[in-house]
């Protein structure tokens, strides 16, 4: 019998039945690998992307533990977007065909309170929605949690991206001690493993996406004239063509020019460097990691304590002062498995310092083998909105979503990072629709309150 088959399981009869009707035919990596843990009941934090089968992952094992005759909310299952809620519950309920009367109940931000109240009234086994909502029914307590068994955090990096850790610590809160606890996630940051550590017991650690390999980086090397740099480092954009890339400089003044004049040939970029006050550096940090700029120009002391997740290309614009430098800087790509790019620029009197850099893997190409690109523009898929309210007016990460999916109308997967300060917070919407986003956040309210809002 194949390892894959879901009959290797100890599944009902009519749960295999279902699964083969509805074309479930074998198990993928993040089934064959989790389910066993989840059906004997273990806590479980997975590494799995969207499209892995995850939903199926967790959703068999919340099937299999149900007790339908007991009519109450025995799991949660928290999202970060509402769009993300009806795809699992909708899931979830092709899965539940087998057995009779589930009722799968979804709770969101940007829905009317009051029909939702209706059919809390009328029972549900599994709930399914996200944090703020969640919380909002707890608060009020048209939602009880104490007969729970289960809790569900599905794509919880996101969550984390969307300013929701504050509301996912209240919600636990109201949970029972003793229960299951699945984490879904498609990094594993030091975050996740710090609520992974708080919130679960003795978890199996699942790893389809191996974060084991070394890092793969691809390192370049280019001896260039100093006049030939930002030209070098332009055809280097457009050959290469990277989602985002920190530009490494070694003076605040060349970190300032360098961005100025990518700016200048339609390469959106931004510059940080240790001059700027604490609110300038805010928004550009903010602007870099929630993919509304492509392009971050920096000094090593400014770029300190700089976590991005995913970061595609790193570019020493000047050989650094020492190797040690230098692994650190072009460490920041690659992370989690992937592959990343590094390139280095070298000026002529560095010839001598860059040959301690060689070896079998590092290349030492001609720059002129780079193609220039006519045209060639980077610009972000977001821009940032920002917000004059922040924890100190207590605004919270799905006073916004709520905001912005509900009465301005717009789909959860139009909206990006969410960060919240004191005084501020910032909202990543896709290019094509922030000015919509802006014209009716300007006009409406959050929280029942009016705030300045600004496009940055």
């Amino acid at each position: 019998m194949n390892k894959t088959d879901f009959s290797t399981l100890a599944l009902s009869k009519e749960m295999l039945h279902n699964l083969s009707e509805i074309g479930y035919k074998e198990m993928t990596p993040i089934q064959a690998q989790s389910l066993p843990f989840i059906l004997e009941g273990r806590d479980v934090i997975a590494q799995a992307k969207t499209g892995s089968g995850k939903t199926a992952a967790f959703g068999i094992g919340v099937l299999h533990k149900l007790q339908v005759k007991k009519f109450r909310v025995q799991t949660l299952i928290l999202c970060p977007t509402r769009e993300l809620a009806d795809q699992v519950a909708k899931e979830l309920r092709m899965l539940a065909r087998f057995a009779h009367n589930v009722k799968i109940l979804t709770l969101c931000g940007g829905s009317a309170f009051g029909p939702q109240l209706g059919s809390l009234h009328h029972g549900a086994h599994i709930v399914v929605g996200t944090p703020g909502r969640i919380l909002k029914h707890l608060k009020k307590e048209t939602l009880s949690l104490e007969d729970m068994q289960m809790l569900v955090l599905d794509e919880a990096d996101r969550m984390l991206d969307m300013g929701f850790s504050e509301e996912i610590n209240e919600v636990l809160a109201f949970t029972p001690k003793d229960k299951q606890t699945l984490l879904f996630s498609a990094t594993y940051t030091d975050e996740i493993m710090d609520i992974s550590a708080k919130i679960q017991k003795d978890a199996m650690n699942i790893k389809t996406i191996s974060t084991e390999i070394a890092n793969s980086i691809t390192e370049r090397f280019y001896e260039v004239q100093n006049s030939q740099k930002i030209s070098t480092l332009i055809n280097i954009l457009s050959n290469f063509k990277p989602e985002n890339v920190i530009v490494f400089a070694n003076t605040k003044a060349e970190v300032v020019e360098i961005a100025q004049t990518l700016q200048k040939n339609k390469i959106d970029a931004l510059a940080i460097h240790g001059d700027l006050e604490q609110y300038e550096r805010n928004d550009v940090l903010v602007q870099f990691a929630n993919k509304s700029c492509p392009v971050l120009v920096a000094t090593d002391v400014a770029a300190r304590g700089l976590d991005i997740k995913e970061l595609s290309m790193v570019v020493n614009y000047d050989l650094p002062h020492s190797q040690e430098i230098y692994t650190h800087r072009i460490g920041r790509t690659a992370r989690a498995g992937e592959e990343g790019l590094a390139f280095t620029l070298i000026s002529p009197y560095e010839v001598d310092k860059a040959d301690e850099y060689k070896n079998e893997t590092r290349l030492f190409e001609d720059a002129k083998e780079l193609k220039e690109m006519v045209g060639f523009e980077m610009k972000p898929a977001y821009v940032t909105l920002v917000i004059e309210g922040g924890k100190k007016d207590k605004v919270r990460a799905g006073d916004i979503l709520g905001a912005l999916t509900g009465e301005a109308g717009l789909e959860g997967s139009f909206i990006g990072k969410i960060d919240i300060y004191d005084k501020q917070s910032y909202v990543a919407v896709a290019s094509s629709k922030v000015d919509e986003a802006h014209e009716k956040l300007k006009n409406g309210k959050i929280k029942g309150k009016k705030f300045s809002i600004w496009i940055l």
